[in-house]
Order: structure tokens, then C-alpha cells, then sequence
């Protein structure tokens, strides 16, 4: 299959790793999403096909604190900051999704923050 484009690319890898990964009650799914200015993290139900708890460099009590939303600091911080978001509603176990990206760089930033956190995956 020829690819065209990095973002039909990155899309082919997510839906790779979908077939394999997919959040439960017990076990939710730590959805990682960056763009060129923010990170996201969103932890997922997918039997319910429900948010459980989400954060990102775009809410304003993050945002306050950082100089820049799209370096390691910020990635950083998203980290720490889902994994306290989960830890209030009583997750402690999730399964790391990717989204087709390279674990490297910004998404291996948050990884590390949320599992120093508290986050088991």
C-alpha cells in the first residue's frame, strides 16, 4: 500500500495498533493526540465508547504555568496532569495508545511524566 501523505501514514499506524489495543473498564485506553501547538492526552472507555478524563495544553490553569505548549515542559505537565485527572476517578492501570506516532519526543515525555505520576502501563 503506497502512502501519500505523513497523516495518511500516521493514520494507517493508528488503525495497525487499534486492532491490538483497546481500553476497558478495568483497563482504559491513554489516548496521546499532538498537533504543531498543543498536546493532548484523553484517557478512554472503549466498551462504553466513553471520555473517562481528558487534559490538554489548551486549558487555562496548564497553559498558565508554561512558557511554550509545544515542547517537552509542556508534554510534560499534560502527563502529570491526566495522571492525577485519573487517579481522582479511581484509574490506576490504562493501556498506552500512540496514535500511530513515533514514541519519542513529546509523546515519550508525557509517557514518562504519567507513569512517575502514578500511572501503571
Amino acid at each position: 500500500m503506497r502512502v501519500s501523505s505523513r497523516e495518511q501514514g500516521r493514520r494507517v499506524r493508528h488503525a495497525r495498533l487499534r486492532q491490538k489495543v483497546s481500553g476497558s473498564a478495568e483497563r482504559p485506553r491513554l489516548l496521546v493526540r499532538r498537533t504543531l501547538h498543543h498536546i493532548y492526552a484523553t484517557v478512554v472507555d472503549d466498551s462504553q465508547g466513553r471520555t473517562l478524563v481528558a487534559a490538554s495544553t489548551r486549558e487555562k490553569d496548564v497553559r498558565a504555568d508554561l512558557k511554550s505548549t509545544t515542547n517537552l515542559a509542556a508534554a510534560e505537565k499534560i502527563g502529570q496532569a491526566i495522571a492525577s485527572k485519573a487517579k481522582q476517578a479511581g484509574i490506576t492501570r490504562v493501556v498506552f495508545d500512540r496514535s500511530g506516532l513515533k514514541y519519542h519526543g513529546r509523546v515519550k515525555a508525557l509517557a514518562d511524566a504519567a507513569r512517575q505520576a502514578g500511572l501503571e502501563f
